[in-house]
C-alpha cells in the first residue's frame, strides 16, 4: 500500500463525526490546559486515562494525542501575555514574547507563535508520514538484543542529553526501573516487592503514578508559588497582523526551528527539553543583530514554538513504529497504548493499518482545528488566567482523585496518588525531575523482558547483544552518552574549582 492509499484509508475513518468530536476535544483542553499555570499536557492527559477505558481506541488515542500538541500551543499564550510559561518548553518563548507584550505587540507575538505552531507541527507530521514506514521496516528486523539495547539507549539519553543534573536523572532512571519492578514477575509468576500488600500484585497504577508526579506534585508547588488573580493585557484581532519584516526573520526560523525540532523528536527523552533551547540558540548565533533576542525577536518566538511543535508531532514516530517513547508524555502514551491492548512496534502498521494511518491524518486535522480555534478563543484564555487560584487548584485535586478512584474503584489508588504526589513535591525541592522516572518506570518491564529473552534464546550467553551488529552499535552509542556525560561533570567541576580559585574559567 503506497503512502498517498494509506492516506486516504486513514482520512475516511478520521473524518468520521466520533474521530472529529473527539479530536476536538483533545486540542480544545490541550490549549486550555496550556494556558493554565502549573498544569501540563502529563496531568491533563492522567485525568483522562479512566475516561479512555469507555471511549473506542483509536478515537481515544486521538483525543490525548490532541491534548498533547494542545498544550504546546496553549503554553505559548500565557508565557507571552503575563510571562508565565503554562509548559516548560513554552518557557523559551517569553524570553521575547513577553517584551514584546510589553511594548504593545502581544497579537503580533500571539500570531506569530500560532503560525510557527502550526507550520512545524504540519511539517513534522509528514515526517512522520514519511519516516513511519520506514522505521517499521527496520523493526522488523530487531530481535530481543536489539529492543534491549534500544530501550537503554532511551533510558540513557533520558539521563545523560537531558536538561539538569545527569547524575539526578541517572538515579530517576533507577528509581523508576525499581518501581516498576513491583508486582508480578513476567517470567515466574511469582510476586515480588508488594510488602505483603495484595494491592500491588498488579504492580503500581500507571495512572496514579503520573497523577501523583505530574499532577498533584505541581499543584502544591504552584500552590506556594501562586499569588492570587493576574489581570490580562487587552487587544484587537487587528493588531495581531505582523509587519513584512516580521514575517522576513520568521519564516526562515520557522523552517530551521522545524529542523531541529524533528532530529530532537525522534530522539527518545529529549524532544521536550532541548529542541526550543537548542533552535534558540542557533537563531541568536544567526542574527545579524543578537542584541535583539530577550528584547522582542521574533526568531526567538517562531524558532522556539515550531521545533515545539515539531518535536511533538516526530515524537510519536518512535513511539508508534518501535514501541519507544520519543517524549515524557510518550511515555504515557504508550501506557495508553498497553491499558487499550494495543501493542506499538514495526508491527502496527501492518497490522492496524487503519488505526496508524487515522491517527496520522487526526493529528492534521487537529492542527487545522488548533489554528482556526486560537483565533477568537485567545479573549477567553486571557479571561482563564483571571480565576483565583484558590478556587482552581482544590478543583484540580478533586478531578484527581476522582480519576484515580475510577480506573480500579479502589482506595488504595488514592492512597498511592497522594504519597507520590508528596514525593514528587520532595524531589522538585531538591532539583530531582519526574521525567526520567516515568521513563524507566514505563521502560522497566519491556526491558527486563527482552533481557530475559535475549538471555533465554542465546541459553544465557550475555555475548549476543554485542555479536549482533545493531545491538552492539546502540550499545556502543550507549557507553558514548555515559562517557560524554562523565567528562560535561568533570569539566564542570573544573571550572567550579578555577572559579573558587580566582583563576581564568576555560570556555
Amino acid at each position: 500500500m503506497g503512502t498517498l492509499e494509506a492516506l486516504l484509508l486513514g482520512l475516511q475513518d478520521a473524518t468520521q463525526p466520533t474521530m472529529l468530536l473527539y479530536c476536538f476535544i483533545g486540542v480544545f483542553l490541550g490549549t486550555l490546559v496550556g494556558v493554565l499555570p502549573g498544569v501540563g499536557a502529563m496531568a491533563a492527559i492522567s485525568l483522562l486515562l479512566p475516561i479512555t477505558y469507555y471511549i473506542p481506541s483509536t478515537a481515544a488515542l486521538a483525543m490525548l494525542a490532541g491534548v498533547f500538541y494542545g498544550s504546546q500551543y496553549g503554553g505559548s499564550i500565557a508565557s507571552i501575555l503575563l510571562n508565565i510559561p503554562g509548559t516548560p518548553a513554552s518557557a523559551v518563548t517569553s524570553l521575547d514574547g513577553y517584551p514584546m507584550a510589553r511594548q504593545g505587540r502581544a497579537g503580533v507575538a500571539l500570531f506569530i507563535a500560532m503560525s510557527a505552531s502550526f507550520v512545524g507541527s504540519i511539517l513534522g507530521l509528514l515526517l512522520l508520514a514519511t519516516l513511519g514506514p520506514v522505521l517499521s521496516e527496520i523493526g522488523l528486523s530487531f530481535g530481543p538484543a536489539e529492543y534491549f539495547s534500544l530501550m537503554l539507549l532511551g533510558l540513557i539519553a533520558a539521563s545523560a542529553v537531558g536538561s539538569g543534573s545527569a547524575a539526578k536523572s541517572l538515579a530517576m532512571v533507577v528509581l523508576g526501573l525499581l518501581l516498576g519492578m513491583v508486582g508480578t514477575d513476567i517470567n515466574t509468576g511469582l510476586v515480588r516487592f508488594n510488602f505483603g500488600m495484595p494491592e500491588l500484585m498488579d504492580g503500581i497504577n500507571l495512572v496514579a503514578l503520573a497523577m501523583g508526579l505530574f499532577g498533584l506534585s505541581e499543584v502544591i508547588a504552584s500552590m506556594r508559588l501562586s499569588g492570587g488573580e493576574r489581570r490580562t493585557p487587552s487587544f484587537s484581532l487587528r493588531s495581531m497582523l505582523p509587519e513584512w519584516l516580521d514575517l522576513r526573520r520568521a519564516v526562515p526560523a520557522m523552517l530551521r526551528g522545524t529542523a531541529i525540532g524533528s532530529f530532537f523528536g525522534t530522539m527518545p527523552g529529549t524532544a521536550s527539553g532541548l529542541s526550543p533551547f537548542m533552535s534558540y540558540a542557533v537563531e541568536k548565533k544567526l542574527a545579524r543583530e543578537p542584541e535583539r533576542f530577550g528584547k522582542g525577536a521574533v526568531e526567538g518566538i517562531a524558532g522556539a514554538e515550531s521545533s515545539n511543535s515539531s518535536g511533538a508531532m516526530t515524537a510519536f514516530v518512535p513511539t508508534l513504529t518501535l514501541g519507544i517513547p520519543g517524549d515524557v508524555v510518550m511515555a504515557l502514551m504508550l501506557g495508553a497504548m498497553m491499558l487499550h491492548g494495543i501493542q506499538p512496534g514495526p508491527l502496527m502498521i501492518s497490522e492496524n493499518p487503519v488505526m496508524f494511518w487515522s491517527l496520522v491524518v487526526s493529528f492534521g486535522i487537529g492542527n487545522l482545528l488548533l489554528l482556526v480555534l486560537n483565533m477568537p478563543l485567545i479573549g477567553l484564555w486571557t479571561a482563564l488566567l483571571r480565576i483565583p487560584f484558590s478556587m482552581l487548584y482544590p478543583a484540580i485535586i478533586i478531578f484527581i482523585c476522582l480519576g484515580v478512584y475510577s480506573v480500579n474503584n479502589n482506595v488504595f489508588d488514592v492512597y498511592v496518588v497522594a504519597a507520590i504526589g508528596v514525593l514528587g513535591y520532595g524531589m522538585s525541592l531538591l532539583n530531582f525531575s519526574p521525567a526520567p522516572l516515568l521513563l524507566g518506570f514505563v521502560l522497566g518491564p519491556l526491558l527486563e523482558e527482552n533481557l530475559r529473552r535475549a538471555l533465554l534464546l542465546s541459553r544465557g550467553d550475555p555475548m549476543t547483544f554485542i555479536e549482533r551488529p545493531v545491538s552492539a552499535g546502540l550499545l556502543a552509542v550507549c557507553l558514548a552518552l555515559l562517557l560524554w556525560a562523565a567528562v560535561s561533570a568533570i569539566r564542570g567541576l573544573c571550572r567550579q574549582a578555577h572559579a573558587r580559585r580566582g583563576g581564568r574559567v576555560v570556555p
